[in-house]
């Protein structure tokens, strides 16, 4: 079997977190989807498993962080053009995210842009050309 990372996030509208990651290009996968939790396939190896909150709590005996209101982690998102980066972040400021987290980076070999998904988590998606890549 290959290695596959399945990120769960905890969210409050399973509804709006589906329409957000199928419009930044995800499949649900209905299998392991119900009221309580949506499975966004992002490729065959990476699932966002968006979980209610109430039910995500039942996996861990720490409180839920409120992604608006502090980072757990930035999830970065590879991408085959520097086109399909603003694609996808315009997708998803379009399905309820927002585009407004920070410049665009952009250090020629390498075009970076982030989008916030409707309940605050971190998406940078990366285009890369390591040809292009300084030395050292």
């Amino acid at each position: 079997m290959s290695k596959m990372i399945f990120v769960n996030l905890p969210v409050n509208d399973i509804a709006a977190a589906t329409r957000f990651y199928e419009a930044i290009g995800c499949t649900q996968n209905p299998q392991f989807s119900d009221d309580n939790a949506s499975s966004m396939m992002w490729s065959d190896g990476i699932t966002f498993q968006l979980l209610h909150r109430d039910y995500f709590a039942t996996f861990i005996a720490k409180p839920v962080a409120d992604a608006k209101a502090s980072c757990e982690v930035l999830i970065a998102l590879s991408c085959d053009t520097r086109e399909t980066v603003d694609q996808l972040v315009q997708a998803g400021e379009g399905a309820g995210g927002n585009a407004g987290v920070r410049a665009p980076m952009d250090l020629g070999f390498m075009y970076n842009r982030a989008v916030e998904d409707p309940d605050g988590h971190v998406l940078e998606l990366a285009w890369m050309d390591p040809s292009g890549m300084p030395e050292g």
